[in-house]
């Protein structure tokens, strides 16, 4: 499917550790480098970019391994506030790799490096950081799990963190107790959960929690045999060019038990979260066995637990999920979510999920909840299809809820293009500017989905929408709703809600309530358009929308 691209506690040194080879304190942070040609702590300082030459010990070169700086099960050979350079070329992390020294078969499981020690402050961070960081990021660093480690990348109880440019996956063609119930049919590849060795696969790409003032920015976290990123209980942290892709069973799981709660600003910029719920093969990447919570799996490209925050997302990618594409329906009072000039398409279940006060604007919302529906290779169960009946958005809301539906472009197979709960008289939605387009009911396909449905008794806005298609031919508020919105395309297969010329869209949203930008940056003028793209004549010098994913044609990926 052509869719059009969006633009992504510190760790107290011991007594026993400061004589350990390579050691830096806090007063005088150190740059310090990992190559594949280096050699392991007692032979080099680290405190040089130069291979190791192969005789002597304290020699000034490069480590070898990740786990020279920060061994599993021993304490960190960096300090707070240092920096961590990791040259090109893949890594093994787990038994088996250089460094692991306190790793054994019989637990191979906690073989994991040990947590990244905390940076000073937030303008002094400990940074981790792949060779190309500073360039682009062309070709990042891997660093890949192996032998069932429970997670590669570890931040419990880091903060003031810097990590940027890796890759972080494993090499097992598999997903961690993969439909576990029985329930699957055709192809099912469980990881090896029953005599060791265990092969080459990892659970989690990056672990976190009790963590304050990260940044993470250019990793791509795929292919993990059960998720992408467990964390919770974080404070103040920033993604930036993130992809989160084809982890077993989610992408970004908030739930760590008891209390998961964030604060601050959790906010993604250009985040691809796409595939999660599915397996992916090695080395193709070809994209497979995609299960769901009917199979005892899950599937949501991020959810939480309870969690408070405030929660922005833009400019990102949320497609092709087996359950939900973001679920943040448990936010608690004094949370917030912003979702921003974001494309979420084909996830399963709901696209997007907001409780309290929401702001949802300039977004593409493509509610093909039935995407999996007989794609060959894919073990969803029937329940699966459209879970939760499907709703494009769905909106929960509290006592006091401010939400804002603006400029998107909204179209369904599900019950509802918009689902509503929760909010009492005290609360207010509105739904401005939107173009709303009802397709089929997928569930019932005598009728074709609502354009809004609310189960509580909140104050509904309707300024300025353009609703087709949608059941009993509803038409609320002041909204344009007759003929056709003439869009690029409405057909799943290539959704393109780019107006054409002529179409009812242009120039007729409401006077002051689109925000100055559309989808693509592009500036709106004082008669803005209806939707999440603003009309552009073709004129030669104005160049189209650069090409985003397209459809595979089975579950090769995008």
């Amino acid at each position: 499917m052509s869719i059009v691209s969006t633009r992504a506690l510190r760790t107290y040194l011991s007594v026993c550790a400061i004589a350990l080879a390579g050691w830096a304190t806090d007063a005088d942070a150190a740059t310090r480098y990992i190559r594949t040609d280096g050699g392991t702590a007692a032979q080099c300082t680290g405190l040089s970019n130069t291979p190791y030459g192969g005789t002597g010990s304290a020699q000034a070169c490069a480590w070898n391994h990740p786990f020279q700086a920060l061994p599993p099960g021993g304490p960190a050979r960096i300090a707070g506030g240092d920096t961590l350079i990791i040259g090109s070329g893949s890594y093994m992390m787990g038994l088996g790799a250089s460094g692991a020294t306190r790793c054994h078969q019989s637990y191979s499981w906690d073989c994991f490096m040990t947590p990244i020690p905390s940076g000073p402050s937030a303008t002094q961070p400990t940074r981790i950081l792949g060779q190309g960081h500073d360039a682009g990021c062309a070709i990042a660093p891997q660093l890949w799990g192996t032998e069932r480690a429970s997670m590669v990348l570890n931040l419990q109880g880091s903060s003031n963190i810097e990590v940027a440019c890796l890759e972080i996956t494993d090499r097992e063609s598999c997903i961690e107790q993969h439909c576990h119930n029985g329930s699957c049919t055709g192809e099912v590849l469980a990881c090896n959960r029953a005599t060791a060795p265990w092969g080459k696969w990892a659970g989690v790409g990056i672990k976190a929690s009790d963590s304050m003032k990260v940044w993470l920015k250019d990793l791509n976290v795929h292919g993990m045999a059960h998720r992408g990123v467990v964390a919770g209980r974080l404070t103040d942290w920033t993604m930036e060019r993130m992809k989160i892709r084809a982890n077993g069973w989610a992408g970004w799981d908030g739930d760590i038990g008891g209390n998961s709660s964030n604060s601050g600003q959790i906010k993604f910029s250009r985040l691809e979260l796409a595939w999660n719920g599915c397996g992916e093969r090695y080395p193709s990447g070809e994209i497979f066995g995609c299960w769901g919570q009917g199979g005892g799996g899950y599937g949501d490209g991020l959810g939480t637990g309870a969690t408070a925050g405030n929660w922005v997302i833009e400019d990102s990618m949320i497609h092709h999920n087996t359950s939900d594409g973001l679920d943040l329906l448990y936010m608690s009072a004094g949370g917030s979510v912003t979702v921003r000039r974001t494309w979420a398409e084909g996830n399963a279940g709901n696209q997007l999920k907001t409780k309290g006060n929401s702001l949802i604007e300039n977004s593409v919302i493509v509610g093909n909840c039935a995407y999996f529906q007989g794609v060959a290779g894919n073990n969803l169960h029937s329940g699966d299809h459209c879970r939760a009946q499907g709703n494009a958005l769905s909106i929960g809301l509290t006592t006091t809820s401010q939400a804002t539906i603006v400029n998107n472009t909204i179209s369904s197979e599900g019950d509802c293009l918009i689902l509503s709960g929760g909010g009492s008289t005290g609360a207010r939605l509105t739904i401005a500017n939107n173009l709303m387009i009802g397709e089929v009911d997928w569930r019932q396909p005598n009728e074709r989905s609502c354009a809004m449905y609310t189960e509580g008794t909140e104050v509904v806005t309707w300024d300025r929408n353009f609703v087709t298609g949608v059941k009993n031919n509803a038409c609320p508020g002041n909204s344009a709703c007759t003929g056709s919105p003439l869009i690029t395309n409405r057909l799943y297969t290539h959704f393109d809600p780019r107006p054409l010329a002529g179409s009812p869209l242009i120039n007729t949203a409401a006077i002051g309530r689109a925000p100055l930008q559309d989808y693509l940056s592009v500036s709106r003028d004082a008669s803005a358009d209806i939707g999440a793209i603003e009309f552009i004549p073709v004129l030669a010098c104005v160049p189209p929308p650069e090409p985003g994913p397209t459809r595979p044609s089975g579950l090769g990926g995008l």
